[in-house]
């Protein structure tokens, strides 16, 4: 059996009272996805910058999730139809 590995790395930016992520994708065969995510806070809160964190980092997976299961659908797609012989 084989194992694969793929690698995600999220990247946190702050921008006031904004967190942007951003969550990269790569496989083994170099081909890389990625996902976005933003969290913005209210005003009226308090400022917790884990909080933002984990919203934006949530969001940007949730995205590459979207991608990577829209990449999957192309491909079944692509490949459908009858065998070729």
């Amino acid at each position: 059996m084989e194992a694969k590995q793929w690698t995600v790395q999220i990247y946190l930016t702050e921008d006031g009272d904004e967190t942007h992520a951003r969550a990269v994708l790569s496989t083994r065969d170099t081909s890389t996805l990625t996902g976005r995510g933003t969290a913005r806070r209210n005003p009226v809160d308090r400022p917790v910058p884990e909080i933002g964190d984990e919203l934006a980092a949530g969001r940007a997976l949730e995205d590459l999730a979207v991608r990577l299961h829209d990449v999957a659908t192309d491909d079944i797609i692509q490949l459908a139809g009858p065998a070729r012989t």
